[in-house]
């Protein structure tokens, strides 16, 4: 079985977010580059079919030279292989177009992704590669287990859970569940080493059509001052909420 992982390179939650001067870009500079945790959850899950049922995983991200370091520990983690579309992706689109392209040559059986990045939280990259594969789509997994041409994939809906069985090959976006937080591999220094040398391979984007173009970007606004009100001065309270706040 052959099995796809696509990753994202994401900045680390704890960094501070800026813009470019006018507003046009994301400021890279002093950020923490990390595997998107939810296609990390995917990644776990591809590892755990590599070890009990003798899978290949290839991981797979849109990007530029500079998310090669994040690439190298998704392959410490266990991948076999990697490609990199060289491309800055500007869309979602654009991103999932490049993937298909890549899966449609490779001859995978499974694709798996996290169900959305935590930097745009867009959510259809996945979607939109199971469109264009033409293959069946899972989205929001929260389980999965594959026997022989057959993934059965579950799914957290409202009130409760939902068993899905499709036909290989298949695309099954994950999230938080699809393995348990305390199975997350970290790398060792074996797995580091031995990262240094498995292939990665670099290719050119098939198109550089893109469907939405960023026009400008503007942080959150701060939060304002917290007013601290005694539980004994109800009418205060009421005053606030009612001239200040204007939710009364």
């Amino acid at each position: 079985m052959k099995i796809l992982v696509c990753i994202s390179s994401v900045p680390d939650t704890t960094s501070k977010i800026n813009f470019t001067a006018d507003k046009s870009a994301f400021d890279k500079n002093g950020i923490q580059w990390v595997i998107n945790p939810l296609d990390e959850f995917a990644l776990t899950k591809a590892v755990k079919l590599q070890e009990s049922q003798g899978a290949t995983v290839t991981v797979i991200n849109v990007g530029d030279a500079g998310t090669e370091p994040v690439i190298r520990k998704a392959l410490a983690i266990g991948a076999n292989d990697a490609v990199r579309v060289n491309l800055d992706p500007k869309d979602s689109y654009s991103t999932a177009k490049e993937i298909a392209a890549v899966a449609q040559n490779g001859g995978y059986d499974l694709i798996l992704c996290g169900k959305e990045s935590i930097d745009y939280n867009g959510g259809s990259v996945p979607g939109m590669v199971a469109q264009l594969l033409n293959q069946p789509f899972v989205n929001a997994s929260v389980g999965l287990d594959v026997n022989g041409g057959e993934a059965t994939a579950v799914r957290e809906i409202e009130g409760g859970k939902e068993t899905i069985s499709v036909k290989l090959p298949a695309i099954i976006a994950g999230q938080k569940g699809l393995v348990d937080e305390k199975d997350l591999i970290i790398p060792n220094m074996r797995g580091i080493m031995s990262a240094r040398t498995k292939p990665l391979q670099v290719v050119e984007p098939t198109s550089s059509e893109v469907k939405v173009q960023g026009v400008s970007y503007d942080s959150v606004p701060p939060r304002a001052a917290v007013k601290m009100v005694s539980p004994d001065n109800l009418d205060e309270l009421v005053r606030l909420l009612h001239e200040e706040a204007k939710v009364i």
